[in-house]
């Protein structure tokens, strides 16, 4: 086994205890990210320890945010190569995990990892968030969605916000400054049933990196008409026209 100092500090840090199979699991996670990103790209960050601080710790810092109850469902949208939602369920055994993603080839993947860590109750699909959102049994299901996708907040909300129930959570992690991110969102969240609860800023253990976590409850049922089909979230994101 490798030297996972800096990850048993790291953990120590969110106040996060892992057992040694969990350990085991990550070690694993990050042997199989290396093996498939040899012939397909998951991730520019390949290192050991960058991976540790850089993917697992990141994912897991949504423990400062929102406290994981047992039973809790959870999506992670636009999943890339599991993150946040693989170091989550390594961690909290007890969460239900949807793993979403527009590409297949990370689906094959996520069902690799899945079936060699031998994780259950999480599966990975291959899906449009536009498209996803208009089924029944995925509409309004979920009790929190997180996601570390690039995008700006209020395209995020258009796509994600839909797929949470009434009173339960969407969480994005994002990085830098995101005051003017968050002005322009604060339309848009209220067309879509949502409203900022809390922001949380801190900086990733053992590194320089600043990261935010926008906590952001459901208030109330978000529209049918959202989210608007043909890429509408990210091309004309609902923000509030200026008065001239």
């Amino acid at each position: 086994m490798r030297d996972n100092s800096v990850f048993i500090q790291g953990l120590s840090s969110l106040g996060i205890e892992l057992d040694k199979k969990q350990l085991e699991q990550f070690e694993m996670y990050y042997d199989l990210l290396i093996e498939w990103n040899s012939f397909m790209n998951l991730t520019a960050i390949t290192e050991y320890e960058e991976v540790i601080q850089k993917h697992f710790l990141d994912s897991l810092s949504l423990i400062k945010s929102y406290q994981i109850k047992s039973g809790d469902t959870l999506l992670d949208m636009g999943t890339g190569a599991g993150f946040p939602g693989i170091p989550l369920k390594i961690a909290y055994p007890e969460l239900n995990v949807l793993l979403m993603d527009s590409l297949n080839k990370r689906i094959n993947f996520l069902n690799e990892v899945i079936k060699k860590l031998g994780l259950n109750n999480i599966s990975a699909i291959h899906a449009r968030a536009e498209e996803q959102a208009r089924k029944l049994e995925y509409r309004e299901q979920f009790d929190l969605v997180v996601s570390r996708a690039v995008a700006k907040m209020v395209s995020l909300a258009e796509l994600c916000l839909p797929y949470v129930k009434k009173g339960g959570y969407f969480i994005p992690y994002k990085s830098g400054k995101i005051t003017e991110e968050l002005e322009e969102a604060e339309y848009g969240l209220e067309c879509l049933g949502g409203k900022l609860e809390q922001k949380v800023t801190f900086t990733l253990p053992n590194t320089d990196m600043d990261r935010t976590l926008i906590r952001i409850k459901k208030v109330k049922e978000t529209p049918k008409v959202y989210p608007r089909a043909g890429g509408k979230p990210l091309k004309m994101p609902l923000i509030k026209k200026k008065k001239v």
